[in-house]
């Protein structure tokens, strides 16, 4: 791990990542104002004439070149080329100076100083921006105080521009995670509501269809034992409005998946009553009634359905009871069956034998349990989910 000596700037403050319109802009006046400026002092007084002109454009051409290198190296973190090209800047600096212009070459060496320290890690960025200070205050004709008050000035200023750079990078890349952990906390909701409504649109297709099939197959085995189509007819007719019921009783607990859904949802209480006078089967209801949160109602009515279904075609002619209770922190719901004849044939192999299974799991993803198993007489469910 590269300490603060020998780590280089962040990607993001060497790059124009993050950078508003206007500071770009503003950016770019400054470059070319510094370049306007290098080239009328270079050429303005007509002190150079013949070769000594062509020199002097092939040093501003070579300053560009070096310069716009120094910034590709520097954002590829590649040490040795930058150095090598902060040297060719130094270096041409140098020959401004020898041929007198010297203020071409204090630009030069002010303008590296402050590169060098905002691009390079500090191990290089300070020999760097020491040397070229060095050499302005070395032709600097100003007195010593002046000198040392500018080359301490130009240091501080290279080191506030890598501060803000530096600041700059950080906050792009903590927008860019922010945005990245947005985008995938928001797949992961999207993810989770389409499995939501999966579950939902399943829970309530798969009972209703083994409710079905229930009936269906008894139809089937009262068919295939009669002797007498006629006399059975009452049964079998029974049997179809069953289905028909059950059918209906599909569509209706699709429509009240998707209100529950939506969050429009009666109350849990309610449903087991219309549930538990259909079926026959005796509710009690413990402890104060409230208003519970969707999955938890969701839960205790599909639970509900499932087991009632079981007992119709597991335990048939068995006594069932369905206890709601409501604790503290958490709804618990109890379907007991005493036990029956059992279902015959086929009966009580309908279904995919998936679906307590998949009541245990909802359970779980709620943060609850739900157990199921013999008990003194016959069979009982036990659910518990937090609210």
């Amino acid at each position: 791990m590269p300490n603060a000596w020998t780590r280089w700037p962040l990607r993001e403050a060497l790059s124009r990542e993050g950078l508003s319109e206007a500071r770009l802009w503003i950016g770019r006046g400054v470059r070319i104002l510094v370049f306007a400026g290098l080239l009328w002092t270079t050429f303005a007084g007509g002190a150079f004439t013949g070769w000594a002109l062509a020199a002097a454009a092939a040093g501003v051409v070579l300053s560009v070149v070096a310069f716009r290198g120094f910034f590709r190296t520097t954002l590829e973190r590649r040490l040795l080329p930058s150095i090598a090209l902060f040297a060719v800047l130094e270096a041409t600096a140098f020959g401004f100076h020898l041929a007198g212009a010297q203020l071409p070459a204090i630009v030069l060496w002010c303008v590296c100083a402050m590169t060098a320290m905002e691009r390079l890690p500090l191990s290089a960025a300070v020999p760097c921006s020491a040397v070229a200070l060095g050499a302005y205050a070395v032709v600097n004709t100003d007195n010593w105080l002046t000198t040392v008050g500018t080359t301490a000035g130009l240091g501080l200023a290279g080191y506030v521009v890598r501060l803000d750079a530096e600041a700059r990078g950080n906050a792009h890349r903590l927008l860019t995670q922010e945005r990245a952990a947005r985008k995938a906390e928001a797949e992961t909701a999207a993810l989770a509501e389409r499995g939501r409504i999966a579950r939902e649109i399943h829970d309530v297709l798969a009972h209703s269809l083994s409710a079905q099939l229930v009936h269906l197959e008894a139809a089937r085995q009262l068919i295939q034992r009669s002797t007498d189509l006629e006399a059975d007819r009452a049964q079998l007719l029974e049997r179809v409005v069953a289905c028909r019921g059950m059918a209906r009783e599909g569509l209706d607990g699709t429509r009240e998946a998707l209100s529950a859904l939506r969050g429009e949802m009666a109350p849990v209480e309610d449903f087991l009553r219309d549930l538990t006078a259909a079926e026959g089967v005796q509710l009690d209801v413990v402890g104060d009634q409230r208003a519970l949160p969707a999955e938890a109602g969701l839960a205790v009515r599909r639970v509900a359905q499932e087991a009632l279904t079981n007992a119709r075609k597991h335990a048939a002619g068995a006594r069932v009871s369905v206890r709601l209770e409501y604790a503290e922190d958490s709804v618990g719901l109890v379907v007991r069956d005493s036990g029956g004849s059992g279902a015959q044939g086929e009966l009580a192999h309908s279904g995919s034998g998936y679906g307590l299974l998949g009541m245990r799991e909802r359970a779980e993803l709620l943060g609850g349990t739900l157990e199921s198993g013999p008990d003194e007489e016959g069979f009982v469910v036990r659910l518990r989910v937090p609210v």
